[in-house]
């Protein structure tokens, strides 16, 4: 009974220092292969590779639209990489928009290891092309995000100020999401990665749109309304069916043609600013 009453607290503390040190491994799913191109669908692209302020190499694919409206500067999720957003790519080109998507380090095929301070990092270096290397001006942008991709959407437009922000199926922070799976630990103690998105959220004054899934049980959608309620007015809120993988603007027509009017809205009253 005694070594019982030892193994279980011992065992207790081992799951604790094993999350601490290797979150990353928890949090990240980095593909290395590009199953598909633009190219595939008919978009002619850039494969463009960006430089971050520390020195790393990030692959990134630039697709231009004729007689572009502006230009949305999209962030993947957690896991795979760029070429699982070629969907999204396809409706935003349709639109009428430019559309740069980047590969976090580690991901894809770009260099260096996936963290929290590396990934706003990475999407630093795609605003700094999109506006100092192809000139396009901040109100001409939507920063978009899905998933741990809105943590990071997020980041950017709060020291910046696009046209828009719009993000899907994304958090409060990154130990909320944490408290739902692993309610037995002290996440809050334990998560290095934070993805505070909650207290960055209510300092963005551009338009901003938040799509959740009501089926999603990896993010709950309790947490997507909870990032939502923290949001300065002007905001937007669409629920979907479906779940974490499934929901979004591109849901279903009615949601491209909502999403649609939303940047457009944004981008005619950002073009409105001197």
């Amino acid at each position: 009974m005694i070594r019982l009453l030892l193994i279980i607290p011992a065992t207790y503390v081992a799951v604790c220092l094993f999350v601490y040190l290797f979150q990353a491994r928890m949090i990240y799913f980095p593909s290395r292969k590009l199953d598909l191109a633009p190219s595939d669908l008919g978009l002619a692209y850039q494969d463009v590779t960006l430089k971050t302020s520390d020195g790393l190499a990030l692959g990134a694919w630039y697709v231009p639209a004729a007689d572009a409206i502006g230009s949305a500067l999209f962030c993947h999720g957690n896991a795979g990489n760029v070429s699982d957003l070629l969907p999204d790519i396809q409706l935003l080109h349709r639109m009428g928009l430019n559309v740069l998507v980047v590969d976090y380090r580690g991901f894809g095929r770009s260099e260096g290891r996936p963290g929290e301070v590396g990934t706003y990092l990475d999407a630093e270096a795609a605003w700094q092309h999109l506006t100092s290397e192809r000139g396009e001006p901040a109100q001409r942008i939507v920063v978009m995000g899905r998933s741990l991709g809105g943590a990071v959407a997020i980041e950017v437009a709060s020291r910046h100020a696009p046209a828009a922000l719009m993000v899907e199926s994304t958090f409060t922070q990154l130990a909320d999401v944490g408290r739902v799976h692993y309610p037995l630990l002290p996440v809050g103690l334990l998560c290095r990665h934070r993805y505070a998105s909650v207290a960055r959220v209510g300092g963005i004054t551009c338009p901003k749109l938040f799509l959740h899934g009501s089926e999603d049980s990896l993010i709950p959608i309790s947490l997507g309304r909870a990032l939502y309620d923290a949001a300065a007015a002007p905001r937007e809120f669409i629920e979907t069916p479906g779940d974490h993988g499934t929901a979004g603007f591109s849901f279903s027509d009615q949601t491209v043609r909502q999403a649609e009017a939303f940047i457009r809205k944004a981008l005619a009253a950002g073009s409105d600013v001197p």
